[in-house]
Protein backbone atom coordinates (compact mmCIF):
# COMPACT_ATOMS: atom_id res chain seq x y z
CA UNK A 1 0.00 0.00 0.00
CA UNK A 2 2.82 2.34 0.97
CA UNK A 3 4.59 1.66 -2.32
CA UNK A 4 1.38 2.33 -4.23
CA UNK A 5 0.96 5.71 -2.51
CA UNK A 6 4.55 6.66 -3.34
CA UNK A 7 4.06 5.57 -6.94
CA UNK A 8 0.88 7.60 -7.24
CA UNK A 9 2.61 10.64 -5.74
CA UNK A 10 5.51 10.36 -8.19
CA UNK A 11 3.09 9.98 -11.08
CA UNK A 12 1.17 13.06 -9.97
CA UNK A 13 4.38 15.04 -9.56
CA UNK A 14 5.54 14.03 -13.01
CA UNK A 15 2.20 14.96 -14.48
CA UNK A 16 2.30 18.35 -12.75
CA UNK A 17 5.87 18.94 -13.93
CA UNK A 18 4.98 18.07 -17.52
CA UNK A 19 1.89 20.32 -17.30
CA UNK A 20 4.01 23.30 -16.19
CA UNK A 21 6.55 22.64 -18.94
CA UNK A 22 3.79 22.24 -21.50
CA UNK A 23 2.17 25.49 -20.37
CA UNK A 24 5.46 27.36 -20.80
CA UNK A 25 5.94 25.86 -24.25
CA UNK A 26 2.35 26.60 -25.23
CA UNK A 27 2.85 30.28 -24.42
CA UNK A 28 5.94 30.37 -26.69
CA UNK A 29 8.07 31.94 -23.94
CA UNK A 30 11.81 32.51 -24.27
CA UNK A 31 12.34 31.43 -20.66
CA UNK A 32 9.94 29.08 -18.80
CA UNK A 33 7.98 30.78 -16.05
CA UNK A 34 9.09 34.28 -17.03
CA UNK A 35 7.67 36.98 -19.27
CA UNK A 36 10.49 39.12 -20.61
CA UNK A 37 9.01 42.58 -21.14
CA UNK A 38 10.73 45.46 -22.96
CA UNK A 39 10.24 48.95 -21.55
CA UNK A 40 12.13 52.26 -21.59
CA UNK A 41 11.46 53.03 -17.95
CA UNK A 42 11.79 56.76 -18.68
CA UNK A 43 8.39 57.93 -19.96
CA UNK A 44 6.07 58.98 -17.11
CA UNK A 45 3.35 58.07 -16.43
CA UNK A 46 3.70 55.00 -18.68
CA UNK A 47 7.03 53.87 -17.25
CA UNK A 48 9.21 55.50 -14.59
CA UNK A 49 11.06 54.89 -11.36
CA UNK A 50 9.29 55.03 -8.03
CA UNK A 51 10.94 56.64 -4.99
CA UNK A 52 12.48 53.30 -4.01
CA UNK A 53 13.97 52.83 -7.49
CA UNK A 54 11.53 50.17 -8.67
CA UNK A 55 9.70 50.44 -11.96
CA UNK A 56 6.23 51.97 -11.89
CA UNK A 57 3.76 53.50 -14.31
CA UNK A 58 0.70 52.63 -16.35
CA UNK A 59 2.31 50.01 -18.57
CA UNK A 60 4.31 48.53 -15.69
CA UNK A 61 1.26 48.11 -13.46
CA UNK A 62 -0.87 46.63 -16.22
CA UNK A 63 1.84 44.24 -17.40
CA UNK A 64 2.67 43.11 -13.86
CA UNK A 65 -1.00 42.29 -13.32
CA UNK A 66 -1.08 40.35 -16.59
CA UNK A 67 1.95 38.35 -15.45
CA UNK A 68 0.32 37.60 -12.12
CA UNK A 69 -2.80 36.30 -13.85
CA UNK A 70 -0.69 34.13 -16.14
CA UNK A 71 1.38 32.89 -13.18
CA UNK A 72 4.56 34.27 -14.76
CA UNK A 73 7.45 36.22 -13.29
CA UNK A 74 7.48 39.80 -14.58
CA UNK A 75 11.00 40.31 -15.99
CA UNK A 76 11.65 43.81 -17.38
CA UNK A 77 14.23 44.47 -20.08
CA UNK A 78 15.24 48.16 -20.25
CA UNK A 79 15.82 49.28 -23.82
CA UNK A 80 15.76 52.47 -25.89
CA UNK A 81 12.69 53.26 -27.99
CA UNK A 82 14.41 53.04 -31.37
CA UNK A 83 15.57 49.47 -30.62
CA UNK A 84 12.24 48.09 -29.35
CA UNK A 85 11.08 46.26 -32.46
CA UNK A 86 14.62 45.27 -33.47
CA UNK A 87 15.12 43.55 -30.12
CA UNK A 88 11.71 41.91 -30.34
CA UNK A 89 12.49 40.36 -33.71
CA UNK A 90 15.87 39.21 -32.35
CA UNK A 91 14.17 37.34 -29.47
CA UNK A 92 15.67 39.52 -26.75
CA UNK A 93 12.28 39.56 -24.99
CA UNK A 94 8.78 38.13 -25.36
CA UNK A 95 6.72 41.32 -25.55
CA UNK A 96 7.01 45.09 -25.43
CA UNK A 97 5.00 47.14 -22.95
CA UNK A 98 6.29 50.54 -24.06
CA UNK A 99 3.59 53.04 -25.04
CA UNK A 100 3.55 52.09 -28.73
CA UNK A 101 0.77 53.23 -31.04
CA UNK A 102 -1.04 50.49 -32.95
CA UNK A 103 -0.69 51.42 -36.63
CA UNK A 104 -1.34 49.56 -39.88
CA UNK A 105 2.35 49.76 -40.75
CA UNK A 106 3.47 48.25 -37.46
CA UNK A 107 0.82 45.54 -37.72
CA UNK A 108 2.70 44.29 -40.78
CA UNK A 109 5.81 43.76 -38.65
CA UNK A 110 4.43 42.45 -35.35
CA UNK A 111 1.26 41.23 -33.68
CA UNK A 112 -0.30 43.56 -31.13
CA UNK A 113 -2.34 42.30 -28.22
CA UNK A 114 -5.73 44.02 -28.10
CA UNK A 115 -5.43 47.77 -27.50
CA UNK A 116 -4.78 48.38 -23.79
CA UNK A 117 -4.97 52.19 -23.58
CA UNK A 118 -6.52 55.02 -25.58
CA UNK A 119 -4.91 58.43 -25.90
CA UNK A 120 -3.77 60.84 -28.59
CA UNK A 121 -1.12 63.28 -29.72
CA UNK A 122 -1.12 66.86 -28.49
CA UNK A 123 1.01 69.95 -28.99
CA UNK A 124 2.89 71.17 -25.92
CA UNK A 125 4.20 74.74 -25.83
CA UNK A 126 5.65 77.20 -23.35
CA UNK A 127 3.04 79.24 -21.50
CA UNK A 128 2.29 82.39 -23.48
CA UNK A 129 3.51 80.90 -26.76
CA UNK A 130 2.17 82.39 -30.00
CA UNK A 131 1.48 78.83 -31.16
CA UNK A 132 -2.19 78.24 -30.40
CA UNK A 133 -3.24 75.54 -32.88
CA UNK A 134 -1.51 72.66 -34.71
CA UNK A 135 -1.62 74.77 -37.90
CA UNK A 136 0.76 77.24 -36.24
CA UNK A 137 3.54 74.63 -36.26
CA UNK A 138 4.37 75.34 -39.90
CA UNK A 139 7.93 76.62 -40.17
CA UNK A 140 8.63 75.98 -36.47
CA UNK A 141 11.10 73.60 -34.83
CA UNK A 142 9.12 70.84 -33.16
CA UNK A 143 10.40 68.05 -30.96
CA UNK A 144 9.14 64.47 -31.07
CA UNK A 145 10.25 60.98 -30.17
CA UNK A 146 12.56 59.71 -32.93
CA UNK A 147 10.89 57.35 -35.43
CA UNK A 148 7.48 57.93 -33.84
CA UNK A 149 4.10 58.76 -35.33
CA UNK A 150 4.38 62.15 -33.63
CA UNK A 151 7.49 62.97 -35.67
CA UNK A 152 5.58 62.16 -38.87
CA UNK A 153 2.66 64.37 -37.77
CA UNK A 154 5.06 67.26 -37.13
CA UNK A 155 6.51 66.84 -40.62
CA UNK A 156 3.03 66.80 -42.12
CA UNK A 157 2.31 70.10 -40.34
CA UNK A 158 5.29 71.68 -42.11
CA UNK A 159 7.57 71.76 -39.07
CA UNK A 160 11.28 71.06 -38.82
CA UNK A 161 11.50 68.01 -36.59
CA UNK A 162 14.07 67.45 -33.90
CA UNK A 163 14.05 63.81 -32.79
CA UNK A 164 14.75 62.57 -29.28
CA UNK A 165 15.53 59.19 -27.77
CA UNK A 166 13.38 60.00 -24.72
CA UNK A 167 10.28 62.17 -24.40
CA UNK A 168 11.71 63.89 -21.33
CA UNK A 169 14.68 65.17 -23.35
CA UNK A 170 12.33 66.96 -25.75
CA UNK A 171 10.31 68.46 -22.92
CA UNK A 172 13.50 69.76 -21.29
CA UNK A 173 14.60 71.32 -24.59
CA UNK A 174 11.21 73.02 -24.83
CA UNK A 175 11.58 74.45 -21.32
CA UNK A 176 15.07 75.67 -22.25
CA UNK A 177 13.73 77.39 -25.36
CA UNK A 178 15.66 75.22 -27.83
CA UNK A 179 12.51 74.17 -29.71
CA UNK A 180 9.18 75.89 -30.33
CA UNK A 181 6.89 73.00 -29.42
CA UNK A 182 6.75 69.29 -28.69
CA UNK A 183 4.24 66.77 -30.01
CA UNK A 184 3.73 64.01 -27.52
CA UNK A 185 1.15 61.78 -25.88
CA UNK A 186 -1.69 63.55 -24.08
CA UNK A 187 -1.49 61.34 -21.01
CA UNK A 188 2.27 61.63 -20.69
CA UNK A 189 2.27 65.37 -21.26
CA UNK A 190 -0.48 66.09 -18.76
CA UNK A 191 1.19 63.98 -16.10
CA UNK A 192 4.63 65.55 -16.52
CA UNK A 193 3.40 69.15 -16.52
CA UNK A 194 1.17 68.63 -13.49
CA UNK A 195 3.54 66.56 -11.37
CA UNK A 196 6.58 68.79 -11.97
CA UNK A 197 4.73 72.13 -12.19
CA UNK A 198 6.36 72.87 -15.55
CA UNK A 199 5.88 76.27 -17.26
CA UNK A 200 4.20 74.54 -20.20
CA UNK A 201 0.68 74.07 -21.50
CA UNK A 202 -1.10 71.51 -23.65
CA UNK A 203 -3.08 72.92 -26.58
CA UNK A 204 -6.70 71.68 -26.63
CA UNK A 205 -6.74 70.32 -30.19
CA UNK A 206 -5.61 66.71 -30.58
CA UNK A 207 -3.45 65.94 -33.61
CA UNK A 208 -4.24 62.22 -33.46
CA UNK A 209 -6.29 59.64 -31.59
CA UNK A 210 -4.55 56.37 -30.92
CA UNK A 211 -4.61 53.15 -29.00
CA UNK A 212 -1.49 51.71 -27.43
CA UNK A 213 -0.60 48.06 -27.87
CA UNK A 214 1.73 45.41 -26.45
CA UNK A 215 3.78 44.06 -29.38
CA UNK A 216 4.66 40.38 -29.83
CA UNK A 217 6.79 38.76 -32.52
CA UNK A 218 4.71 37.05 -35.20
CA UNK A 219 4.22 33.32 -34.75
CA UNK A 220 3.23 33.39 -31.06
CA UNK A 221 -0.59 33.17 -31.17
CA UNK A 222 -0.97 31.48 -27.77
CA UNK A 223 0.97 34.21 -25.98
CA UNK A 224 -1.18 36.89 -27.64
CA UNK A 225 -4.35 34.98 -26.75
CA UNK A 226 -3.29 34.61 -23.10
CA UNK A 227 -2.38 38.31 -22.77
CA UNK A 228 -5.69 39.32 -24.36
CA UNK A 229 -7.69 37.21 -21.92
CA UNK A 230 -5.81 38.48 -18.87
CA UNK A 231 -6.23 42.08 -20.05
CA UNK A 232 -9.95 41.67 -20.76
CA UNK A 233 -10.52 40.05 -17.37
CA UNK A 234 -8.75 42.81 -15.45
CA UNK A 235 -10.73 45.49 -17.29
CA UNK A 236 -14.01 43.65 -16.61
CA UNK A 237 -13.39 43.12 -12.89
CA UNK A 238 -12.28 46.71 -12.26
CA UNK A 239 -8.62 45.99 -11.54
CA UNK A 240 -7.43 47.95 -14.59
CA UNK A 241 -9.26 51.09 -13.44
CA UNK A 242 -7.83 50.80 -9.92
CA UNK A 243 -4.29 50.47 -11.25
CA UNK A 244 -4.44 53.40 -13.67
CA UNK A 245 -6.86 56.04 -12.37
CA UNK A 246 -4.68 57.31 -9.52
CA UNK A 247 -1.90 58.12 -12.02
CA UNK A 248 -3.88 60.00 -14.66
CA UNK A 249 -7.20 60.81 -13.02
CA UNK A 250 -9.39 58.66 -15.27
CA UNK A 251 -9.74 55.16 -16.70
CA UNK A 252 -7.90 55.12 -20.08
CA UNK A 253 -9.15 51.68 -21.17
CA UNK A 254 -10.41 51.77 -24.79
CA UNK A 255 -14.18 51.43 -25.13
CA UNK A 256 -13.65 49.51 -28.38
CA UNK A 257 -10.15 47.98 -28.30
CA UNK A 258 -8.34 47.40 -31.59
CA UNK A 259 -8.25 43.61 -31.96
CA UNK A 260 -5.18 41.50 -32.60
CA UNK A 261 -4.44 40.56 -36.20
CA UNK A 262 -2.68 37.19 -36.19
Amino acid sequence: MKHQIIALALTAAAAFSSHVAASAAELELLQPGKLLVATEGTFPPFSMRAADGTLDGLEIRVMKEICQRLDLEYTPVIIKWESLLIGLQADQYDITSDAMDITAERQKQVVFANGWLESGGVVVVAKGSAIRTPADLKGKTVGALASSTFAKIAEDKGATVKGYKAETDGIQDLINGNIDAEITDAIGAGYMIKSANMPLEVLPDFVSHVQKGFAVKKGKPELVKAVNKALADMVADGTYAKLTTDLVGFNPAPKDPIKSIQ
